[in-house]
């Protein structure tokens, strides 16, 4: 008797979910049921749409927004959606509040992916900050030549006339739209970064302060790297809580696990 489909919705756009994305749909060989079997999937990835050339995973790829929360439950009852993993980015925090509502909504179970944040190393100059506003508010008093890296979404906290002074070189994977900073360069990029490239662009272009999300993982690491071999502080914003009561794996194999568990 055949096996059903277990259908899996995968909130994505990270690099974790991409993997999640590869391990799901190309699982280990092995007979279904027995240890260390595949798990017969089906899976779903969902793309904001917010990148203009994503990296497309493996499985079935939806791009665009589900309406809030009452329209991804309603989706996951028209596609039986099995289970619901927010793979989203860290700062998602929209996102992984409208999935876990659309979760309970729909009864579906929730799991929220989220790689692990950075930590303070000897020698790091690191100023934690709730947010971009408290950033901003921040960088008077550390510096005039800004590394910006928080993505091109919220820079409007930076745009004030507080700061028309201060220089920043903005890095983003598509080019930011306004509000910008009044001064500034854009470095269209995406990573992962060496810490070569990243010791060059500090020297380069004489940066004296970074700016930085909590995001995590090895890809943008090297820039912490580079700062401090500089000697220069790091404005690093919080990362938002994951919703109550929402079980957190923190790498993709934990949440293969989690998904053979059910």
């Amino acid at each position: 008797m055949p096996v059903p489909l277990v259908h899996v919705l995968v909130l994505g756009g990270t690099t974790e979910a991409r993997r999640l994305a590869e391990s799901l749909a190309a699982p280990a060989p092995g007979s279904p049921g027995s240890p260390g079997s595949p798990v017969p999937v089906r899976v779903t990835t969902s793309l904001a749409g917010r990148v203009s050339a994503p990296r497309l995973p493996p499985g079935d790829v939806r791009v665009g927004g589900f309406g809030g929360p009452d329209g991804l439950a309603a989706w996951m009852r028209e596609h039986d959606v099995d289970a619901l993993i927010d793979a989203t980015h860290p700062f998602a925090a929209t996102m992984s509040r409208n999935a876990a509502e659309a979760a309970a909504q729909a009864h579906v179970p929730l799991l929220a992916l989220r790689r692990p944040g950075w930590g303070a190393q000897d020698g790091d100059r690191w100023h934690a900050v709730g947010s971009l506003t408290e950033a901003a508010e921040l960088l008077p008093a550390l510096g005039e030549r800004v590394f910006l890296t928080t993505g091109r979404m919220g820079l409007a906290a930076f745009a004030g006339a507080a700061l028309d002074d201060l220089w920043f070189l903005v890095r983003s994977v598509d080019a930011p739209e306004p509000p910008c900073p009044a001064r500034m360069e854009v470095l269209l990029d995406r990573g992962p970064f060496t810490l070569e490239g990243e010791r060059e662009i500090v020297r380069r272009h004489r940066l004296d302060v970074l700016v930085t999300k909590d995001s995590g993982g090895d890809a943008t690491a090297p820039k912490l790297t580079a700062a401090r071999e500089a000697g220069i502080p790091v404005v690093v914003v919080r990362r938002p809580p994951v919703p109550e009561g929402v079980p957190v794996a923190r790498t993709p194999d934990e949440a293969v696990e989690w998904v053979r568990r059910l």
